[in-house]
């Protein structure tokens, strides 16, 4: 009670609707339950802390539009993990 009491000229919920602002807890609320709940809280999902970051990331990028962006990204720093960097110091003989 204390904290909403200290909290009250932060917590005009009236102004914010009349002035049609959104209320923040529930956007961010809705967001959680579609990027994690809805994936994190299925039966028999099991992962650990960094399998649920990287899901949580792509699903993010998702639900953005951003995956193709990100994809192609992806791809090409794959290439140069894999290759570029792996082979740079080396001759390639041609035929």
């Amino acid at each position: 009670m204390n904290y909403l009491t200290g909290k009250a000229g932060h917590l005009r919920y009236d102004t914010a609707l009349e002035r049609s602002w959104p209320i923040a807890t529930g956007i961010i609320e809705g967001t959680c339950r579609h990027l994690v709940k809805d994936r994190l809280d299925i039966t028999g999902a099991r992962c650990g802390l960094s399998g649920a970051e990287v899901v949580l990331k792509l699903r993010a990028v998702r639900a953005n539009g951003d995956f193709d962006a990100y994809w192609t990204w992806h791809e090409r720093q794959e290439f140069t993990r894999n290759h570029q960097t792996r082979y740079r110091d080396q001759v390639i003989p041609t035929a």
